[in-house]
């Protein structure tokens, strides 16, 4: 199965038998004080280089959030969409749950978007759905409703299961969903990641979807959260994980991503690696230097 997303002149594919996609997660004024603040003001050019550095560093596709407390959020989604398809030509995830913000970035957009996101909510479903028919949009499906995020991966395949059905009423296909199998921090539920794996196996072996998921939520509370990152991807790779909303700036995270893509068969002959190996020793010369 083949999740398609595409700017005015690129596409990309997520897809089991390709490259594991990253969804950089930078242009989110959420815990980022001074982003929030310039955003609230009119000033973009943070965005423009927040943009142009994941882009740099690996990123396929740019997440954009715009929820400023206070700020007038449909107009600073439009402002901060404009601002990144100015500045570079990948595919976007609209990102918010407003959906007058939804709405002002998805019409403003040139290509095939991606919502983040909906839940299993009969409100939220309703809500998010006819705005990705309207606009040939595909969606991030999160494995929670009313309950909240439950602890079993059984119900968690339910609810992927009720999005699928209630997706397809109102023309939205499967391919164009892409799930959330729900990432919870280990340091208050030890068995979260285990919960989490175990969602994944089974939404790939039931249902064939392709996954992304909040990866560095894993490590929230803990210390040293890259090399927990990191490891997390791997075995999540492993388990059907093939996108990831994460920070593309993060060496140690996109180390283990290519070595991962490597080792699962999606880069031939270690050409991504390889790449990537020279531009890690390419940045120790300038920083040694």
């Amino acid at each position: 199965m083949e999740t398609v997303l595409s700017s005015k002149t690129k596409t990309v594919v997520i897809s089991p038998d390709r490259p594991f996609v990253i969804i950089g997660e930078r242009i989110n004024p959420t815990g980022r004080k001074k982003l929030a603040e310039e955003l609230a003001n009119g000033d973009f050019s943070r965005v423009r280089s927040d943009a142009l550095a994941q882009v740099e560093a690996g990123a396929a596709i740019l997440d954009v959030n715009a929820g400023v407390p206070g700020g007038d959020e449909p107009e600073i989604m439009r402002q901060a969409v404009q601002m990144v398809m100015d500045t570079v030509d990948l595919p976007l995830s609209i990102d918010s749950a407003n959906p007058d913000a939804l709405e002002a970035g998805l019409a403003l957009y040139q290509g095939k978007a991606l919502i983040n996101s909906t839940t299993g909510e009969d409100e939220a479903l309703e809500r998010v759905l006819p705005l990705a028919k309207k606009y040939g949009a595909a969606v991030i499906a999160l494995c929670n409703d009313e309950r909240g995020p439950v602890q079993d991966p059984q119900v968690r395949l339910d609810i992927a299961k009720k999005i699928v059905a209630r997706a397809a009423d109102h023309g939205v296909p499967i391919e164009d969903l892409l799930f959330d199998p729900l990432v919870m921090t280990v340091g208050a539920d030890s068995n979260a990641g285990r919960v989490t794996l175990a969602t994944m196996q089974l939404l790939r072996a039931e249902l064939g979807v392709n996954l992304t998921a909040g990866a560095s939520n894993v490590s929230f509370g803990l210390p040293d959260r890259p090399a927990l990152n990191a490891a997390f991807m791997a075995m999540a790779m492993n388990s059907g994980l093939n996108s990831a909303i994460t920070n593309p700036l993060e060496p140690a995270v996109l180390t283990a991503i290519l070595a991962a893509d490597l080792f699962l068969g999606h880069d031939e002959y270690g050409r991504m690696w390889i790449k990537g190996f020279r531009k890690r020793e390419k940045a120790k010369a300038a920083a040694a230097a």
